[in-house]
């Protein structure tokens, strides 16, 4: 399930990316290399843009939905989180070695 949500994720993103490309801000953008400029004959001069700004508002609310959604389908179950815990669980304690003598030190007898 989490993968799945993954990828509805990473597709809406891509296409919210394209939505957003096509918009046209204060400078012109992109919107009119959609199909030559088809998009403002069909549908007016100004329904493109409402169209694609209700698009981006709607893709963006779903996609922030289904990121706070991940949160509750990943998988948490019993296994260690990362390699460093599951070495420290399967390795035995060991003892520490003893600290050698100090070079100035007489040895005991």
């Amino acid at each position: 399930m989490f993968i799945l949500i993954v990828l509805v994720i990473t597709l809406i993103a891509v296409v919210l990316t394209f939505l957003i490309l096509l918009q046209s801000g204060k400078g012109g953008g992109l919107a009119g290399i959609a199909a030559g400029g088809a998009t403002t004959q069909i549908l007016g001069a100004r329904q493109a843009p409402d169209i694609l700004e209700k698009g981006t508002w709607i893709l963006a609310t779903v996609f922030i939905i289904l990121c706070i959604l991940t949160n509750f389908v990943i998988d948490k179950g019993g296994s260690p989180e990362s390699i460093i815990q599951q070495q420290s669980q399967t390795a035995e304690p060991v003892a520490p070695a003893p600290l050698p003598a100090p070079p100035d030190a007489e040895p005991a007898q």
